[in-house]
């Protein structure tokens, strides 16, 4: 017999695996890496709030980024260990619904961020003589705040068809995490408007930021071929190269999970997606930045040297 979701009043967490041998060494690893995440986040947070040169558009998205990506690798991490170390990892429905928005909220609105940072690139690169009046703080405020707004209505959007699902008296979530596919799994009625919601909501929050980004690439690198030097070409690509590669990491792993049937996605499989944009790209985001950064290495410099003098 089919129950209503308000009577589900606690979900179980199936979490990483279910071998008791990796459970303990997965604990330390995951924890080690939520670590890095978090001193890697902000600390480059800190950097860019107390370095006056890096007080730019292009580090005022990055400093939005590394605080999105701390705030979802915090949603999600300390309840993952969890699993690790007790016999049933229990969340509250309302616990679940609250993990569920948060975690969509920041995902979508770093979706935009990265698409807003495209864009900042391709001003930077193929319009420098106006860049500070194209890219002006007011200019780079309406954006943040889209992408904010964008991602509340997202997270609502995805947390409104959870919550109308009917679940079965099998309250085992085969994830880490309270993530849609998994909840969507454990309905007693048909999915397929709540799948067609999904796929939709995701299309957009996905597709719309990719095309921005591709074509914000497609143009600069059409500039990027017509710079006669050498070492100005090598310099623009390099100015690019980070973005790139969190851009792919991120919207490769998400578009690999969301955009295809749950029925063709094993959960198991989904995990380890899951687990890719959740816990390893928030680590290597800020890592990806500094090391190909110029601006960072000095402004880690100059604090450090600053911190030394005091």
């Amino acid at each position: 017999m089919a129950t209503k979701n308000s009577s589900v009043r606690e979900f179980i967490l199936a979490g990483l695996t279910d071998q008791p041998g990796l459970q303990i060494p997965l604990f330390f690893l995951f924890l080690c890496s939520y670590v890095i995440t978090v001193v890697e986040n902000l600390g480059l947070i800190t950097l860019i709030g107390l370095n006056s040169h890096l007080h730019t558009p292009m580090y005022f998205f990055l400093f939005n980024l590394s605080l999105i990506d701390f705030s979802y690798s915090t949603t999600i991490t300390p309840k993952m260990l969890m699993s690790f170390v007790s016999k049933k990892n229990i969340i509250l429905h309302a616990g679940c619904m609250t993990q569920l928005f948060f975690f969509c909220f920041f995902v979508v609105s770093e979706s935009f961020i990265l698409s807003a940072m495209a864009y900042d690139r391709y001003v930077a690169i193929c319009k420098p003589l106006v860049y500070t009046v194209t890219i002006s703080p007011k200019v780079c405020f309406f954006l943040l705040l889209g992408a904010y707004v964008i991602g509340f209505l997202g997270a609502m959007a995805h947390m409104g068809s959870i919550m109308s699902l009917t679940f079965c008296a099998d309250n085992l979530v085969n994830h880490f995490m309270c993530d849609i596919l998994p909840l969507l799994d454990l309905s007693c009625k048909s999915t397929y408007v709540n799948e067609l919601v999904l796929f939709i909501v995701v299309a957009f929050d996905i597709g719309m930021p990719i095309v921005t980004i591709f074509i914000s690439y497609a143009v600069i690198l059409s500039s990027i071929l017509h710079i006669s030097s050498t070492e100005g070409r090598y310099k623009a690509f390099r100015t690019c190269s980070s973005h790139i590669i969190v851009v792919s990491l991120f919207f490769g792993s998400g578009a690999f999970m969301y955009l295809k049937p749950p029925s063709l996605f094993p959960l198991d499989q989904g995990k380890v997606s899951s687990l890719f944009y959740t816990i390893v790209v928030p680590m290597l985001n800020p890592l990806i930045y500094s090391l190909r950064n110029k601006d960072i290495k000095v402004a880690l410099r100059k604090t450090l040297r600053r911190k030394t003098f005091s």
